[in-house]
């Protein structure tokens, strides 16, 4: 059998699979394992992950067991340690902003579900009454807030995710973790054991005989009696692998309707902490809402000297041709604004661009215009008679999105192919 992917999904089908015997061979296109789960080693003693950072969610998370089985550290981040100013670096209470945000846009959604056809968030909220009545500022404090608890959250712009199901995810209870030694603990524990061939990108998949033809781009020509497909769905609606048979149609309509949503991290490191060392979160309501606008500080929880920016779906990809040391720059006069203009510039930065990443054309999936929870159902499973499957975080319609849910995916197509 040969898995395609040796990411999350990919790694927990192929050990599944290999313990009970099952010959295995993963395929996978970059020259490191771990898909997007990256963590750069970089800058010495300070591994920083560059992908997935945290486990959301401890209690009864696959995640949680596979970092208790090899001892990996862990470290607890909390949206109460936070803090947030406005355009001018004035603390600002936000309280207001989240409690009118979220009547706004359950008011909005109650609306467009009583219709017959699905609309964007952001097309469902401008035409609401609340929105029509509110003036500028209150309308600048909710895009704030959508930013935060939409676009970042799920990758997609409010004008993209689906009104009716863009949160249509289940959470596990207890809090939020991340790994001081890095993400990389987990996939290296997965990995263990496998045959995985890396630097082999996948260029075509066809029928052959009773089973599948793979083929690499360098030519060459692999054969199993199934292959799994765990690559991530911004692959797919690439078309950047080559099916010799056409998929289902729901499975067709399934790639082109998800849509594939972008977050992209700047890590920036300081010669010492020069903001409150004693909160996790920090939000700016800043001229531009959606632009350095997110924050998370290392400082309370390891000590070091670390802050990371998010950006999420337009402004994302609007600034991922600048450069690093570009970036460095914008990030340090938003720095400045929110605390002084003495505030000390970073001495190294580390900069992610998913969407210009050619194995994955973006971060993760999410509930785009038309999306429901049997779209998602209709992207996993069987094809080609059974010889073709398909997992990853946007085949799991309960956890999309996250670590976990790839993971559990993973494991889910796996136990599929055994039984058949």
């Amino acid at each position: 059998m040969i898995v395609i992917g040796a990411g999350l999904a990919g790694l927990a089908a192929a050990r599944d699979l290999a313990a009970q015997g099952v010959k295995v061979t993963v395929l996978e296109a970059r020259n490191r394992i771990g898909g997007r789960i990256w963590t750069s080693n970089d800058w010495p003693g300070l591994p920083m992950d560059l992908g997935a950072s945290w486990i959301h969610g401890t209690k009864g998370n696959p995640l949680t067991k596979l970092a208790d089985a090899i001892g990996a550290k862990r470290l607890a981040t909390s949206y109460d340690s936070s803090m947030a100013l406005d355009a001018t670096g004035k603390a600002v209470d936000l309280a207001r902003a989240y409690a009118m945000a979220e009547n706004m846009i359950a008011a909005a959604r109650k609306k467009v579900e009583a219709r017959d056809a699905d609309q964007s968030l952001e097309a469902a909220l401008v035409v609401s009454s609340a929105w029509q009545k509110a003036g500028e500022d209150d309308r600048r404090l909710i895009r704030h807030v959508l930013n935060g608890s939409v676009e970042a959250e799920y990758g997609g712009a409010s004008s993209e995710v689906s009104a009716w199901f863009f949160d249509a995810s289940k959470d596990f209870g207890g809090g939020d973790v991340f790994f001081p030694g890095g993400f990389a603990q987990i996939v290296a524990h997965l990995a263990r054991g496998l045959a995985i061939r890396t630097s082999a990108p996948v260029a075509a998949i066809a029928p052959e005989g009773t089973g599948v033809a793979v083929s690499l781009r360098g030519g060459e020509i692999l054969r199993a009696g199934h292959a799994l497909v765990t690559v991530p769905l911004g692959v797919l609606k690439k078309g950047d692998i080559a099916f010799g048979r056409p998929l289902a149609t729901s499975r067709q309509r399934a790639i082109e309707t998800i849509g594939m949503g972008l977050l992209n991290k700047c890590w920036l490191r300081f010669d010492r902490v020069a903001w409150p060392a004693d909160v996790d979160w920090i939000e700016w309501v800043g001229p531009k809402p959606g632009y350095w606008s997110q924050w998370v500080s290392l400082a309370r929880v390891t000590g070091a000297p670390v802050l990371l920016a998010f950006h999420a779906a337009d402004a994302a990809r609007s600034l991922e041709p600048l450069s690093d040391a570009h970036m460095a720059n914008e990030a340090h006069r938003a720095l400045q604004s929110m605390f002084g203009s003495d505030f000390p510039a970073p001495n190294a930065v580390q900069v992610t661009r998913w969407a210009q990443d050619p194995f994955t054309h973006g971060a993760y999936s999410f509930n785009a215009v038309g999306t429901t929870p049997a779209t998602r159902k209709a992207l996993s499973g069987f094809d080609w008679d059974g010889r073709l499957s398909f997992a990853g975080e946007a085949c799991d319609g309960s956890y999309f999105g996250t670590a976990h849910g790839a993971l559990l995916s993973g494991q889910t197509a796996a136990q599929a192919v055994l039984a058949l």
